[in-house]
């Protein structure tokens, strides 16, 4: 069961780590570094919102994966 968890583990934080890097507004890798790229707030509408929502559900599993593979492991 710990290997199938760890597995599960890896898997969620890869596309959680995806999912950041995607919705970095940068046009480029400067985005990725934190140079800014004028900073307007505009609402999220679209594959933007779908991301975000995937994001903090992918973030929701990632924590809970890590409580369970905690209360296995002993």
């Amino acid at each position: 069961m710990e290997a199938y968890l760890d597995v599960a583990l890896i898997i969620t934080s890869i596309a959680l780590i995806a999912s950041v890097i995607l919705q970095s507004k940068g046009a480029g890798l400067g985005g990725l570094t934190g140079g800014d790229a004028g900073g307007v707030f505009t609402a999220r509408r679209g594959v933007e919102k779908l991301l975000f929502r995937v994001t903090i559900g992918l973030a929701f599993l990632f924590f809970m994966l890590a409580i369970l593979t905690v209360i296995f492991t002993g």
